[in-house]
C-alpha cells in the first residue's frame, strides 16, 4: 500500500465545495512513464482507483483494459500539475474529468469491488451514464488486478467516442504539455502528507513603503527608542552607531540610516525574501569588524517577527529561522545586527525544492575585473544559445552573480549538475581564467565558477542586500546590457543610491520572480 508520508499524496477531511450530490468520481489524464488515465471514484473515505491505459470511452462495443491500483486519500482529487521525476508516479497530471456517481446495482460499493464487479452510473463533465467494472479471470499481473471498464447501452452511449479527442483539463482548459511547461501546483515526497502540495509560483507581496510621517519619527528619535513602522512598534537601538566606514569621502553610515534603507528598500526587495528562511549575517559592532553568521531566531524577538521551524533538524542545527513576509521584519533584522540579508533559494513550504538554479562568479586574488566582465558576457551568451532566461547581479563586493528561475520540481542536486555542466562549457572558453580547485589556494589566483551553492541552506546574496563594506555597497541587479557600461564595477551602488536606481529604472531582476521555467537538457 501507498505510504501517504512518501509518496505527498495527503490523507485527510474532503474538500469543500462539491457540486452536486452523491459520491463524487475523477478522471486525471497521467503521463508517467506511460500515458494512462486515472479513474477513481469515493468509496468509504478514500478514492477506489483504476489506471486505464487508453482512457474511458462512452463507445458501448469498446472494452477498455484498467488495471486496480492502490486507494488515493479524497484530497487528491482536484490535484492538477507535476509529481517531481523520481517519486512514485512522476510526472504531469490534469483533471480530465470529474462529478458525482451512484451504484446502481446496490448500497455497497466496496462490496462490489471486493467480489470484481461494480456498477456505477456517472455524471460528469464528459462522462455520463451507466459503466461496468469487472475483474478479469486469472489473477493479478505484476501484483495488480486486472480488470475491464465498458459503458452500457443507454442514452449516453455513442458510438467510437475517444477519450483522446479531448485532451484537456476540465478545471484549467490546458493540456498535459502546458501543465508540464508551466504547473501551478506539484506534490513532494518526504514531508508529512498536510504539507504536500507545493505552490509552484506564489504571488509576491505588494506593499506599500514607509510614509513621509515614519521617516520622519525615526529621524527625531534619538540613540534609542521605539519607531512605529508599518504598523509594527520596534524597539530601536544606538541609532547614531557608525555601521559602515565611509566612502569617496563621504560620510560613514549609521545604523538609523541602515534602518531607513530596510525600510525603504522592503517594497522592492520584499518579494525575494518573502516564504524563505533568512540567514543573517551580523556585524553588531560593525562592517569594519569581524562578522558572523546568525540563523537562529532569538528568543527574544517579538511574537509578531514570522519565523519557520524547520522539521527533521539534526542536533546542534539551527531550529527556527526569520522568515521575512511583511515589510517590519526586513527591518526588525537590521536593528538586530544583519548588515547582510542571506535567503534560502528554497521556500520554506518545500525545503528540498530550489527556485533558482546559480552561477557564482567567484573572482581570485589575481582575477581583473574586465576577465570577470569576459566569463559574465560568456554565460549570458550560453543562456541566450539553450533559451533560459537568466539574471545577473553585482555582489557588492568583487563578483557577479547570475539567478536562474526554475518552476519548483528539480532537486538540489539537479540544478547543481546543471549549473556545473553549462559553467564548465563556458570554461572551456577561456581556460586560462579558471579554476575547478575548491581550495582557494590551489587555484593559482584564478576564478572559480561556483556551482556548489546549489545546495539546501546554502545561500547567496539577496538582492538589494548592503555588504559589509566601506559606504555600504548593495548587491544590485543590474541588465545583461549593462555588463558593456563603462561605470560597471561590482560595489557600484550603496544603500545612498540605489534607491534612486530603482526609481528611475525599475528593479530588473523582476523577471526572476517567474517561476515558470524548466532546465533544458544540456548536450
Amino acid at each position: 500500500m501507498r505510504d501517504f508520508t512518501r509518496t505527498a499524496e495527503p490523507a485527510g477531511a474532503p474538500p469543500a465545495g462539491v457540486e452536486g450530490t452523491g459520491r463524487r468520481f475523477v478522471v486525471q489524464r497521467h503521463r508517467a512513464r506511460r500515458l494512462h488515465y486515472d479513474v477513481r471514484f469515493e468509496i468509504d473515505g478514500v478514492l477506489v482507483s483504476w489506471a486505464v491505459p487508453k482512457g474511458p470511452t462512452l463507445d458501448p462495443a469498446a472494452r477498455r483494459m484498467a488495471v486496480h491500483v492502490e486507494d488515493h486519500p479524497l484530497e487528491y482529487e482536484d490535484f492538477e500539475g507535476v509529481i517531481p521525476h523520481g517519486q512514485y508516479g512522476g510526472g504531469d497530471v490534469i483533471v480530465w474529468d470529474r462529478g458525482t456517481w451512484e451504484p446502481y446495482k446496490s448500497d455497497d460499493p466496496a462490496a462490489e469491488v471486493a467480489g470484481g464487479l461494480l456498477h456505477a452510473e456517472l455524471y460528469g463533465e464528459r462522462l455520463r451514464g451507466k459503466f461496468l467494472l469487472v475483474r478479469r479471470d486469472g489473477g493479478a499481473r505484476d501484483g495488480k488486478e486486472q480488470w475491464l471498464m465498458l459503458h452500457k447501452k443507454d442514452e449516453h452511449a455513442v458510438d467510437g467516442w475517444d477519450a483522446e479527442d479531448h485532451p484537456t483539463s476540465v478545471v484549467s482548459g490546458r493540456t498535459n504539455d502546458e501543465v508540464a511547461a508551466a504547473p501551478d501546483r506539484l506534490w513532494r515526497s518526504g514531508v508529512p502528507a498536510s504539507e504536500a502540495e507545493v505552490e509552484t509560483h506564489p504571488a509576491a507581496p505588494q506593499v506599500d513603503g514607509p510614509s513621509d510621517d515614519e521617516l520622519a519619527a525615526l529621524d527625531d528619535l534619538g540613540a534609542s527608542g521605539t519607531w512605529e513602522v508599518f504598523g509594527r512598534r520596534l524597539r530601536v537601538t544606538n541609532l547614531d552607531k557608525e555601521l559602515f566606514p565611509g566612502r569617496d569621502d563621504e560620510p560613514p553610515v549609521t545604523k538609523r540610516e541602515l534602518l531607513r534603507y530596510a525600510a525603504r528598500i522592503a517594497p522592492v526587495a520584499l518579494p525575494y525574501l518573502a516564504g524563505r528562511a533568512l540567514n543573517m549575517h551580523r556585524f553588531p559592532q560593525g562592517a569594519a569588524t569581524a562578522g558572523f553568521w546568525h540563523k537562529q531566531l532569538p528568543d527574544h524577538a517579538p511574537d509578531w517577527v514570522p519565523r519557520w521551524d524547520r522539521p527533521d533538524v539534526d542536533p546542534g542545527e539551527s531550529t527556527t529561522y526569520l522568515v521575512v513576509d511583511e515589510a517590519a521584519a526586513l527591518v526588525w533584522p537590521a536593528n538586530f545586527g544583519a548588515l547582510e540579508w542571506h535567503a534560502w533559494t528554497s521556500r520554506t513550504s518545500a525545503p528540498d525544492l530550489p527556485t533558482y538554479a546559480l552561477v557564482d562568479l567567484d573572482p581570485g586574488p589575481s582575477t581583473a575585473w574586465d576577465d570577470l566582465v569576459l566569463l559574465a558576457r560568456l554565460h549570458r551568451d550560453a543562456f541566450e544559445h539553450v533559451g533560459v532566461r537568466a539574471f545577473p547581479k553585482l555582489t557588492g563586493r568583487r563578483g557577479i552573480q547570475v539567478w536562474v528561475p526554475v518552476t519548483v520540481g528539480p532537486s538540489f542536486d539537479e540544478t547543481r549538475a546543471w549549473v556545473e555542466r553549462l559553467s564548465r562549457t563556458v570554461g572551456k572558453v577561456v581556460p586560462d581564467l579558471v579554476s575547478w580547485r575548491w581550495e582557494v589556494r590551489e587555484r593559482g589566483g584564478q576564478a572559480r565558477l561556483d556551482y556548489t551553492q546549489n545546495a539546501v541552506n546554502k545561500t547567496l546574496v539577496a538582492p538589494y542586500s548592503p555588504r559589509a563594506a566601506a559606504g555600504a555597497p548593495v548587491s544590485a541587479p543590474i541588465t545583461w546590457d549593462e555588463l558593456d557600461a563603462e561605470w560597471l564595477r561590482p560595489d557600484a551602488f550603496t544603500v545612498r543610491t540605489v534607491l534612486e536606481r530603482v526609481a528611475e529604472r525599475g528593479d530588473p531582476f523582476r523577471g526572476a520572480l517567474a517561476g515558470d521555467q524548466v532546465l533544458p537538457p544540456l548536450r
